[in-house]
C-alpha cells in the first residue's frame, strides 16, 4: 500500500514549528546516530591497555591508574579539560622527588602523554569526537633543555673503574659499560638483544629501540667475542631467548642499570652531584665524539635517529651509510672493523687518540 502523502496544511504546520526551534531540514538530515554510551574509566582503561604495546604500557599505566583512581565510575566523555589540567598539576606536585627532578614537569608531560592516548582510542572508539577530546586541550609542560652531556674521558676511566672492581658481577657490569659505550644504545636495546641478533662474520648487531626501529649496529671485534662468551657462559641458548643474563641464568632486568649507576654514584661523588649519572651519559658521550670528529650526519645515523624528524630538509640528502658508522667506531676504540673504510679510518686517527686511550684502559679494566 502507498504511503499516504502529508497534507500541505501539516507541512506548513511543521516547517512553523522547525522555524521556532531554529532547525533546517538540512540539519535534520545531518543529524548524527544515536552514539553507544561511553564507558567508565575502570572500565576503558584496561581495554586500551590491553590494545597498546608491552612498552607503551609500562610507560603509561602508572599515569592510567592514577586517572581510574581519581575517575573510577565516570564516564570517559564526562571529563573536561580543566579537570585534567588539574589531574596533571597533582601529578607533578606529588611526582618522586629527585636529585635530578625539574619540579615534576616529567611526571606530567606523561600524564598527559598517557590521557591523549587513551582519548585517541576513544575517539577511534566512536565514545567521543575529535573535537569534543578534553585530553588534546590541555597542553604538556614545557620541556626543559636536557641537563645530560657528553663525559670527558677521565669520568669514563672512574666509571669503569667503580664497575670493575665492585658489585656481585665485575663482569657483567662491564660488558654493560662497553656495549653502551660502543653502540650508545639505550637501555630497552640491550635489554632486547638474543643470541640471534649477533652477527659474528660482520661485527654487527640488531638493535630493537623505542618507537619500534630495528637498525643494525657495528660493534668491536672484542665486544663481539665478549657477548658471544656470555651467551655460552651464561646459558643464553636459545636463539630468539635473552641473551643478557644474571649468573643463575635469569634474564637480565632494569634493576641491574639502577643497582649499577646507584653504586658508581655512591663511589663518585660527582656522578652524585651532577644530579645522577645514567646510562644515557654514555649515549650522550659517545654522540658528541662521533659528531665532533665525523660529523653530523655520521652522528645521527650512529644514534639510530631519523631524518624525518630533523628540522632541515638536507639531512635527507647527507645520511650516513653503516660504512661510515662502522669506521667512527674503529676510530673510537682503535680496533679494526670488516665494514671500516680503510681510508677515512686512517684520515681520522690523529683526532681519536684519546678516546683510544680510554678505550684501552677500558680493555684492562676489565680484563679484555
Amino acid at each position: 500500500m502507498e504511503a499516504q502523502r502529508p497534507e500541505s496544511a501539516d507541512l506548513a504546520a511543521a516547517r512553523l514549528v522547525l522555524a521556532r526551534l531554529g532547525v533546517s531540514p538540512e540539519d535534520l538530515l545531518a543529524a548524527p546516530a544515536l552514539r553507544a554510551s561511553a564507558p567508565t574509566f575502570d572500565v576503558y582503561v584496561p581495554a586500551v591497555s590491553e590494545a597498546v604495546s608491552d612498552s607503551t604500557r609500562r610507560a603509561y599505566a602508572p599515569y592510567w591508574s592514577r586517572a581510574i583512581a581519581r575517575w573510577p565510575a565516570r564516564r570517559i566523555d564526562d571529563v573536561i579539560a580543566s579537570e585534567i589540567a588539574a589531574l596533571v598539576e597533582y601529578t607533578k606536585a606529588n611526582a618522586v622527588k629527585r636529585k635530578n627532578g625539574r619540579g615534576g614537569r616529567s611526571a606530567g608531560e606523561h600524564m598527559v602523554a598517557a590521557l591523549r592516548c587513551l582519548y585517541k582510542h576513544a575517539v577511534a572508539d566512536g565514545y567521543i569526537d575529535a573535537d569534543k577530546n578534553p585530553a588534546a586541550k590541555v597542553p604538556k609542560p614545557r620541556r626543559l633543555p636536557s641537563t645530560r652531556r657528553g663525559l670527558a674521558d677521565k669520568r669514563i676511566e672512574e666509571i669503569i673503574g667503580v664497575a670493575s672492581n665492585t658489585g656481585d658481577d665485575p663482569v657483567l657490569d662491564c660488558l654493560l659499560i662497553r656495549l653502551h659505550i660502543e653502540t650508545a644504545c639505550r637501555r630497552g636495546a640491550a635489554l632486547s638483544l638474543r643470541p640471534t641478533d649477533l652477527d659474528q662474520e660482520q661485527c654487527l648487531i640488531l638493535l630493537r629501540e623505542k618507537g619500534g626501529v630495528y637498525r643494525r649496529q657495528p660493534v668491536s671485534p672484542t665486544l663481539m667475542t665478549h657477548l658471544l662468551d656470555h651467551a655460552t657462559a651464561r646459558g643464553s641458548l636459545e636463539p630468539e631467548g635473552p641473551l643478557l643474563r644474571y649468573k643463575n641464568g635469569r634474564p637480565l632486568t632494569t634493576r641491574r642499570y639502577d643497582g649499577l649507576w646507584k653504586r658508581i654514584c655512591d663511589h663518585l661523588a660527582w656522578a652524585g652531584h651532577e644530579g645522577g649519572v645514567s646510562t644515557h651519559w654514555l649515549r650522550h658521550t659517545t654522540l658528541t665524539w662521533v659528531e665532533r670528529n665525523f660529523g653530523l650526519a655520521v652522528a645521527q645515523a650512529y644514534a639510530g635517529h631519523s631524518s624525518s624528524s630533523d628540522s632541515t630538509t638536507t639531512t635527507t640528502y647527507i645520511r650516513a651509510s653503516l660504512h661510515e658508522v662502522a669506521t667512527a667506531l674503529a676510530a673510537m676504540t682503535g680496533e679494526t672493523h670488516p665494514l671500516a673504510v680503510a681510508s677515512a679510518e686512517g684520515a681520522r686517527t690523529g683526532c681519536a687518540s684519546d678516546r683510544r686511550d680510554t678505550t684501552t684502559e677500558f680493555r684492562r679494566e676489565a680484563g679484555t
